[in-house]
């Protein structure tokens, strides 16, 4: 029987208590109980530790459970197991707590970078990899690109006039349920640069508004002619109408020549979008604020 996680976590707040003073007495709960069975069926004898009502702890009794923890190769008291990676875990013993780990994504993010020829590897126009965010080199770049979209993540390039200002861009997918962790913590560091943020996503209310959440500096965005041409209320869905009011508010805060103006009107006043995988013209590289 492996020491159940909130027993582990009881014992290490009474190690702390023991610190200050020789003796700390706990009542009979869950995770007091749970410490009883485990010394039991481990052979630590309680005797006058324990009644009815309470169980007191002491050094010796601690310096049992962690002989048999040692003996078991389970990490030893103090040595918490929350938030570590399971492989982490393991060099702490053979104990693993699935529960409080970190996720094996937790810090991975999906990064397009330059072609990288790989012997046995068909060259393709992008190499995508998966890295550790804290194994980026922020200030190699001079700019984050941020796709909205998977497909689309696969597809970019930076090979456009729009970004050509921007020396070695970092492409990184948006992320989901299986990259989103990842992608926040590098948000979060690269705001840090004040280097530009450019969200390549969708023309919708529900797209604007995730740019300006994360953010994003500017927006990569066809031009406002051909936008106007091919737009459509197909991609107006009525769960994005929740979406609006922000970005009224954002329109209303805008001087009146910005540009973003326009693509803010062609969506709340003729009610029409389109889809990043259906963009097409020529790309601008638009501030939204």
């Amino acid at each position: 029987m492996n020491l159940p996680s909130r027993a582990r976590n009881g014992l290490n707040g009474v190690a702390r208590e023991l610190l200050r003073q020789p003796t700390v007495e706990k009542p009979r709960r869950q995770w007091v109980d749970d410490v009883v069975a485990w010394c039991h069926q481990h052979d630590i004898d309680l005797a006058s530790r324990i009644n009815s009502k309470a169980l007191r702890f002491d050094a010796a009794l601690l310096a049992q459970i962690n002989d048999v923890l040692e003996s078991a190769r389970l990490a030893p008291l103090g040595r918490s197991l929350s938030g570590l990676t399971s492989s982490a875990q393991a060099k702490e013993g053979v104990e693993e707590d699935k529960a409080s780990r970190e996720s094996p994504r937790a810090r991975r993010v999906l990064v397009s970078f330059p072609p990288q020829p790989t012997l046995g590897l068909a060259n393709e126009p992008r190499a995508i990899r998966d890295v550790d965010v804290l194994g980026l080199k922020l200030s190699a770049f001079s700019a984050l690109i941020q796709v909205e979209n998977l497909d689309s993540f696969y597809d970019f390039s930076p090979e456009l006039p729009a970004l050509s200002g921007y020396a070695n861009p970092l492409v990184v997918y948006r992320g989901d349920s299986h990259y989103g962790g990842g992608f926040a913590q590098l948000l979060s560091a690269w705001g840090k640069t004040r280097r530009p943020h450019i969200y390549a996503g969708d023309f919708d209310v529900k797209g604007v508004t995730l740019a300006l959440d994360s953010g994003a500096t500017h927006m990569l965005l066809p031009g406002i002619e051909w936008l106007a041409q091919n737009a459509t209320p197909l991609h107006v869905p009525a769960e994005q109408f929740p979406y609006q009011r922000r970005l009224r508010k954002h329109l209303a805060s805008l001087p009146s020549a910005h540009p973003l103006r326009d693509y803010l009107t062609l969506l709340l006043e003729k009610q029409r979008g389109l889809k990043q995988q259906w963009f097409g013209g020529e790309m601008v590289c638009l501030a939204l604020s």
